[in-house]
């Protein structure tokens, strides 16, 4: 089983200085590695050696402290498998929920970064969410810091066939650390790390938050509200444009999440209206005129396949019971069939 130890070490393999009488380097080529000082493991993403032999060198270049990470056995490759095979056949899920509906969007008001739980109907979308999801795949769990959509993430994992159990991380300071460490193996294989970031709240809204839509509407008119809500670059009375929430939620994205999906980790993103359609935006290559008009529905997954590099959308994922979303890709049908063979 491959592990990651709490503090991951990223770092290169070079080989040392070599040259053909052209001058020419011969057969180098970088390794990527993950180095974990509680159990030693380097996982080698690319390797070409040549007829050099004097040597190796090794550049640590990035540190994080992640929790550590279990491959689960469902979506494990066979041994015999080739690191060329594996990188050209390499695909990751990206499963996008915006949260099921608030107490707020139920009363018409403005929520923004107000942090605020789900209404009956809210929780309802959530699992129904899940059972759409419930055959894909997911080995890590990205939400914003507010409740509505860490709820929504929570419901939707109770409903998935794979029964792990999605548990937060908790890296506010060195306490929180130690005390939230989870000491069995076995445990820690049935779990999938949830993620919390703020740079994936919801837009700000300002002195709007807490307003009855409508009565704003009354009060400021009907077209300066729709500029507030729908514009992409024009923010509300001291709050944030899509603009401005694209910029974090986008930074965070290709920093954070999409180096996961590089890797292989299948992610799902629980999150809200604006920072969703923010990364969709950046996902489909919108612009700024395009992305305004973007509708999400709460609660209503989107699926997308990263491979090779590209994004590639696949909608809203089907029911389990409707077997079309599983023809997506190859993939997403075997391990479907891996889960049918182990469960039933």
């Amino acid at each position: 089983m491959a592990t990651a130890a709490c503090h991951q070490i990223f770092a290169t393999i070079q080989p040392n200085q070599c040259s053909n009488s052209s001058g020419y380097q011969k057969g180098l080529g970088n390794i990527s590695v993950k180095l974990a000082p509680k159990a030693f493991k380097a996982e080698v993403s690319s390797l070409r050696r040549g007829d050099c032999s004097s040597g190796w060198k090794l550049n640590v270049v990035h540190a994080s402290s992640s929790q550590t990470f279990v491959a689960d056995p469902v979506l494990s490759t066979t041994s015999h498998t080739t690191s060329d095979s594996r990188k050209k056949s390499n695909e990751a899920a990206l499963i996008l929920i915006r949260h099921g509906e608030s107490l707020w969007n139920e009363k018409n008001l403005f929520t923004g970064c107000v942090d605020v739980p789900l209404t009956k109907k809210g929780v309802e979308e959530a699992i129904e969410a899940g059972r759409k999801i419930s055959n894909i795949p997911v080995d890590l769990i990205y939400t914003s810091a507010l409740i509505r959509a860490q709820m929504t993430a929570m419901l939707a994992m109770t409903q998935h066939r794979r029964k792990k159990v999605p548990i937060v991380l908790h890296d506010e300071n060195e306490q929180a650390r130690v005390w939230s460490q989870i000491f069995s193996e076995e445990t820690r294989k049935q779990s999938i790390p949830v993620i919390r970031a703020w740079q994936l709240n919801e837009r700000m809204y300002g002195e709007l938050q807490g307003l009855n839509k409508q009565e704003t509407a009354d009060r400021y008119g009907k077209d300066q509200v729709h500029e507030w809500r729908r514009s992409y670059d024009i923010p509300p009375p001291n709050g944030e444009s899509l603009e401005m929430c694209a910029e974090r939620a986008v930074a965070y994205f290709t920093k954070h999440i999409e180096p996961q999906l590089q890797s292989g980790k299948n992610v799902m993103i629980a999150a809200h209206g604006n920072s969703l359609r923010s990364i969709i935006m950046y996902l489909d290559k919108l612009t700024s005129q395009e992305v305004i008009s973007l509708e999400l529905s709460t609660g209503i997954p989107m699926l997308y396949i990263f491979k090779e590099g590209k994004f590639m959308r696949r909608g809203s994922p089907a029911g389990p019971s409707e077997a079309g979303v599983y023809a997506y890709t190859r993939n997403l049908a075997l391990y479907r069939q891996k889960l049918d063979d182990m469960l039933n």
